[in-house]
């Protein structure tokens, strides 16, 4: 993809301020700007809330913008609990108790994808708009260095960084490694990897990161799918977003989702990675904004759940190519599912 100058200026008073709040008795960090309408940004694993800071002073011009981080991840408490995606998904039903939020468009990248997907499914009365960004969760595929970190010994080696030169060496090979594949999805990942890998040193969190990892991927890969649960989604306006060259979640996981959710919309970003939103900003706002004002909110309806519940998935609603319906009827037929 054509390198692109990004044109957002961010508006000084609208700048994200770190804020903090004890739920549970667990301090919970969040970055919040902005007023209007909510936004809920949920970044990936291993990620923080600063991972949205471009995209969130823009939007904040015309949103309320929160994005927390993770319980285990950034500056939140990393205690030894639950890092299940459920789990995820309750914290933020909290969190936004806590603010006094009642209804929000919920923007989820990764992992948060599947926080995103998960918080839409146990509390559907607070969501109005669902977007999902190279998110987890859609079926088993998934990069090979997370499953081999989900191993027994994998993520233990995390605890390797905290030696010397370890983690300076890694990043010299990172960048190395980067000008070596360049544009490609991988070149382009690599430095958000060494991001996220710099924060890992600290045993709480290579600890919470492990328990989380192993919460969501096994040797074999994902361990669960919305896909089964999709056609819930039809009350509610989705979006899509995916990088072509996307090195942790393959591209064809944003074709299984949108067919399997009728009257979704699909933006993908020719050669992009796994982070659209960092490799092309101003595209990614004017995606969002576009799609929140182009769309009424989801209204919460729970007579027309329980009749979607009671009907089930119809496999006749599932759209897209040949090969894309057999993908993800294969999916649901074959691929683990979420508990919850």
């Amino acid at each position: 993809m054509a390198a692109r100058t990004t044109k957002l200026r961010p508006v000084r008073e609208l700048t994200p301020e770190l804020e903090f709040r004890t739920i549970h008795g667990y301090r919970r960090a969040y970055r919040t700007a902005g007023s209007g309408p909510a936004i809920l940004l949920i970044h990936g694993i291993g990620d923080n809330s600063t991972t949205w800071e471009t995209i969130q002073s823009k939007l904040a011009q015309r949103f309320t913008v929160i994005a927390p981080d993770l319980l285990g991840h950034g500056r939140s408490d990393k205690p030894r609990a639950d890092y299940s995606v459920a789990a995820y998904a309750n914290g933020m039903r909290d969190l936004l108790s806590v603010l006094d939020v009642d209804k929000v468009t919920v923007v989820g990248h990764s992992l948060g994808g599947g926080v995103a997907m998960q918080f839409a499914y146990q509390f559907p009365q607070l969501v109005e708009r669902l977007i999902l960004v190279g998110a987890g969760g859609v079926t088993q595929d998934v990069n090979i260095a997370l499953r081999a970190a989900s191993l027994p010994m994998g993520s233990e080696a995390l605890a390797l960084l905290r030696l010397p030169m370890v983690l300076p060496a890694l990043q010299v090979v990172g960048r190395v490694a980067g000008a070596v594949f360049g544009s490609t999805g991988l070149g382009r990942d690599i430095p958000d990897v060494l991001r996220i890998l710099a924060d890992l040193p600290e045993p709480t969190a290579s600890s919470a990161f492990a328990r989380t990892l192993r919460a969501v991927v096994d040797w074999r890969g994902q361990v669960v799918t919305m896909l089964d649960r999709c056609y819930l989604t039809q009350s509610v306006p989705v979006q899509l977003i995916w990088g072509s060259r996307d090195s942790v979640i393959p591209v064809s996981h944003a074709r299984m989702a949108h067919a399997a959710m009728p009257g979704s919309r699909l933006e993908i970003f020719e050669g992009s990675g796994h982070f659209p939103f960092h490799d092309d900003p101003d595209r990614f706002v004017e995606v969002v904004e576009q799609f929140i004002s182009s769309t009424e909110p989801a209204t919460y309806d729970q007579d027309y759940l329980r009749g979607l519940l009671r009907d089930g998935r119809k496999t006749d609603e599932i759209s897209g190519s040949i090969d894309t319906r057999v993908a993800v009827l294969d999916a649901m037929d074959h691929d683990e599912r979420s508990a919850t």
